[in-house]
């Protein structure tokens, strides 16, 4: 399980900021709508010459017609992220034509669908796509799956599932993680390391519990320390 850490800072000095105190560690970091727009591929360099090693999620849930959706993803490619991420809702034959346009590159980015944003609830979620969580969650993974994609992005309490019925090598990426049981803020569907660990969650993303910590980087190496924990313990298991 690799660590994800949420860049939502209200400017892009704040968020460099708070990347320049935890840059020790090869992290994930992942850039936003509103980080991205505001900051553009400018974020991407900064964070790049901090650390070369850092990996790039760029997270713009593209939902689009299929051409439009390839050719964004063209793009997105072009900017040297390493993971990025569309709405399994936008359909199989969009998630399709974009994994067609980028398997012609030889190092293309990671390509996530994201099933239910973890914002909802079930009867709002209902309400927009009329059926529940559970059963469209797994729905729009399975499309995700069979289009070509590399993963979901879901909440922590659907990944088992979503690996049931996909495969164990599908990857799961889950927001709003609260790693040691903090505020769920304006989250509805939060876990802890714990929960993800029994989820069998690839990336865990994590923001305020980092940037709004007294102590950034000792939050970060406290995760970092849990989920080394965590994959020893699933070793001698």
């Amino acid at each position: 399980m690799e660590l994800c850490v949420a860049l939502d800072r209200p400017s892009l000095d704040e968020n460099l900021e708070l990347v320049n105190i935890i840059k020790a560690h090869d992290l994930w970091l992942k850039i936003g709508f509103r980080s991205y727009i505001r900051d553009g591929k400018r974020i991407i360099d900064e964070l790049k010459n901090i650390n070369p090693s850092f990996k790039i999620f760029l997270d713009l849930k593209l939902y689009d017609i299929p051409n439009t959706m390839a050719d964004a993803s063209e793009e997105i490619a072009d900017l040297g992220i390493d993971m990025f991420n569309v709405h399994a809702s936008a359909g199989q034959r969009a998630m399709t034509t974009v994994m067609e346009r980028l398997k012609k590159r030889e190092n293309r980015p990671l390509v996530l669908g994201v099933t239910a944003l973890t914002s909802f609830d079930n009867r709002e979620f209902i309400d927009v796509y009329g059926s529940p969580i559970p059963k469209k969650g797994i729905q729009f993974a399975k499309d995700s799956f069979e289009s070509g994609l590399d993963g979901v992005v879901s909440s922590v309490f659907e990944s088992n599932s979503i690996k049931e019925n996909t495969s164990s090598s599908f990857l799961t990426l889950t927001p709003g993680i609260r790693p040691f049981g903090e505020s769920s803020d304006d989250q509805k569907r939060v876990g802890n390391i714990y929960v993800a660990r029994n989820q069998r969650v690839d990336f865990i993303v994590v923001g305020r519990p980092i940037y709004n910590s007294e102590d950034p980087k000792g939050s970060v190496e406290k995760i970092l320390t849990e989920l080394s924990t965590s994959e020893s313990k699933s070793c001698e298991i």
